[in-house]
């Protein structure tokens, strides 16, 4: 395996930027429709909670500064797109949607940064017991992708992919890619660190693939739809015809009287 610090760095900060970017085609999206209709709350809402738990085995681990600020900007940013679903969809007030960002925003600080002295005393006691630091490593990944599950139902219910941005999943895959890529070039590879974001692009791109293969078939049966619909508009429309007097009168309009 090739070593390169350089390289785990420089694949680490790409990673960074795609998942500092990631959502903002997805918030933009809700903003611009004024609405987070197909989008899941509690997918995003997971999403947000999972950061706390990779935050404490990423900072624990010491592995590079990049990898460190992933999951805090994945959260902030998570907790924003489940404050819009809220503020859209459920008609919560911006007041309280602001409350609830600050509040949870800060439970989840507070628990990263307990654990993190927690579980560093015990990693580096000498004893050399990594359960708990294991543990918050593959907890973050089984919320990632168990978070992912709501937002498949709602593909299955609408059967098409809407409210949620493939740009967003697309950055957010790429963003698994270069993640993983700083990983391959470190001294040793984290296996847990590798697998949570191996999960990250599986999933996004399940959903990728979900709105190629759908949302074409969405488009094709809402024209047939409409067409359809034409036509019985037309059929059920009283025909016009011509008298012998050169009066004009309607016809099919009424039933036959007996």
């Amino acid at each position: 395996m090739v070593v390169s610090s350089v390289a785990e760095n420089v694949f680490g900060t790409l990673g960074t930027v795609c998942w500092t970017i990631q959502l903002i085609p997805q918030i933009w999206k809700t903003y611009r429709s004024k609405s987070a209709e197909g989008l899941s709350p509690l997918f995003v809402f997971l999403w947000a909670v999972s950061g706390p738990f990779l935050g404490v085995y990423v900072i624990v681990q010491n592995l590079n500064i990049p990898l460190i600020l992933q999951p805090q900007l994945f959260s902030a940013l998570s907790l924003v797109s489940w404050c819009q679903c809220l503020y859209y969809n459920r008609k919560c007030s911006r007041t309280v949607c602001i409350m609830l960002f600050v509040a949870v925003a800060a439970i989840m600080a507070g628990f990263q940064t307990g654990m993190v002295f927690a579980v560093r005393s015990v990693y580096h006691d000498g004893t050399g017991n990594d359960a708990a630091l294991r543990f918050f490593g593959i907890f973050s990944a089984v919320i990632i992708a168990l978070a992912l599950l709501p937002q498949y139902y709602e593909i299955y219910k609408h059967r098409e992919v809407i409210g949620i941005s493939t740009m967003f999943m697309a950055i957010d895959l790429l963003g698994g890619v270069f993640s993983d890529l700083s990983l391959v070039f470190k001294s040793n590879f984290d296996v847990i660190a590798g697998v949570t974001y191996s999960v990250v692009i599986v999933m996004d791109g399940l959903v990728i693939i979900s709105a190629l293969i759908l949302n074409p078939r969405a488009h094709r049966r809402r024209m047939y739809e409409s067409t359809i619909a034409s036509e019985s508009a037309t059929n059920s429309t009283p025909a016009m015809i011509e008298t012998a007097s050169g009066a004009s009168r309607y016809t099919g309009a009424t039933p036959r009287e007996v």
